[in-house]
């Protein structure tokens, strides 16, 4: 899949892994981090304007609300960029969402598209049969300036999914198992392809999931084939035509991998790699913790607060535990808020942010200090990711999270229903 749209963003009639390719783009996205990079490259080459104002993104999002004065220089710098180019997609507070989730909820993605971002979770949109990467400041500055970006072709590892996720497992825990499996390199610079019949047993929103966290196994890009679920969902957010781009019988995998998701049970991911892997089951020595964090581009979408909520309603967060909950857009923010999710929330003892990356990356609205331990449904685990480097980031599901957050320990939540009367 990743092979036939990189050919036909060159020009070719084919390309084989190794490739080096000149393609052009559908959408050059940034953030305000990674955008003011790119403008003062964008500016460096002496770039008139950009290729097409409609397929250029600029989403302040990780320091947004602006947490300090360089935050807001830097949010600044975009805003005024992107009134001087007349950029049409420019999302900033009130009208803001974490990248990832606001793009294709705004249809600016589609099936077939090719999508760089300066940033790494860009590869989330394989979930609707696109192609999108990350790359680094410069190559958005010079896909801004001329709609191309040169790419080497990447070799595809599949995954046949196959069977129905049980009670309390979603999309993340079937990428943690992955990366679990294969390891933070398992896929390093390849193209992971999700196809077999148990895809139709995996929402939209485990898609997302997965294919946000390929870059944790070292993937260029993560891609799933395009379905009816597929379909349904790109009608209902974009007008744009789309193009569905369909794997050869005889296409050449370098490895392949079965993935029964009825084998798959609640995981985490323990300090400081995502491929430390434990189920729930396997954790045999209490892990108390101080910290929940759920939101971010990885599991912040409606469906992942409808979750939780189920397992916070008529139950208190445990003493000495603080909880974040983080919408992924405002969109989404309000429909929690109108179906109740957030009296839900914040009667058991949570906190309600607006729409940003915040904790995910150390930013703001969550920090760690040093000794304390997170569960956050977050993509990364790293050393310091969170904060002090002395602090522990572990990462799961929603339900899993709000299991733990009630409890004040790593908890599966079938044990809620156990102690706690529904």
């Amino acid at each position: 899949m990743t092979q036939k749209i990189l050919a036909a963003h060159a020009g070719l009639s084919e390309v084989k892994s190794g490739d080096l390719i000149m393609a052009n783009l559908d959408l050059v996205l940034g953030n305000d981090i990674t955008a003011p990079v790119a403008i003062d490259v964008f500016e460096g080459i002496q770039a008139k304007t950009v290729f097409d104002k409609d397929k250029v993104a600029l989403v302040p999002d990780h320091f947004a609300p602006n947490k300090d004065i360089k935050a807001a220089e830097q949010s600044k710098k975009l805003r005024r960029f992107a009134a001087q180019h007349d950029i049409t997609n420019y999302f900033e507070v009130g009208k803001m969402g974490i990248e990832h989730a606001l793009l294709p909820e705004k249809g600016l993605v589609i099936a077939g598209d090719l999508v760089i971002g300066a940033d790494s979770h860009t590869c989330t949109y394989g979930a609707l049969g696109a192609f999108s990467t990350g790359v680094g400041s410069t190559d958005m500055a010079v896909g801004m300036a001329t709609g191309k970006a040169w790419f080497k072709v990447p070799a595809a590892m599949r995954f046949i999914i196959t069977g129905k996720l049980n009670k309390y497992v979603s999309g993340k825990d079937v990428i943690l198992h992955i990366i679990g499996l294969i390891g933070v390199d398992g896929a390093l610079y390849k193209s992971m392809e999700f196809m077999g019949e148990g895809i139709a047993n995996l929402t939209i929103d485990d898609r997302f999931t997965i294919a946000n966290m390929a870059i944790e196994a070292g993937a260029k890009n993560g891609i799933f084939i395009v379905d009816d679920q597929t379909i349904d969902y790109l009608k209902s957010h974009s007008k744009k035509r789309f193009t569905v781009y369909e794997m050869d019988d005889d296409a050449e995998y370098e490895q392949t991998y079965e993935i029964d998701l009825a084998t798959i049970k609640p995981t985490v991911a323990f300090p400081s790699l995502p491929e430390n892997t434990k189920t729930t089951a396997e954790i045999t020595e209490p892990v108390v913790i101080d910290q929940v964090v759920i939101g971010s581009c990885t599991n912040g979408r409606l469906s992942d607060f409808a979750k939780a909520a189920k397992i916070f309603d008529g139950r208190q967060v445990a003493k000495g535990v603080r909880v974040v909950i983080i919408p992924a857009t405002q969109k989404i923010y309000l429909q929690c808020m109108e179906l109740g999710y957030f009296k839900t929330f914040i009667e058991a003892g949570a906190t309600i942010s607006t729409p940003t990356c915040g904790p995910c990356l150390g930013g703001h609205m969550g920090i760690l200090a040093a000794g304390e331990r997170c569960v956050s449904t977050t993509n990364r685990n790293f050393v310091g990711r969170m904060g002090h480097i002395d602090s522990e980031v572990y990462l799961a599901n929603p339900e899993v999270a709000a299991a733990s957050a009630i409890l004040g320990r790593i908890a599966d939540p079938s044990e809620l229903s156990e102690r706690v009367k529904l």
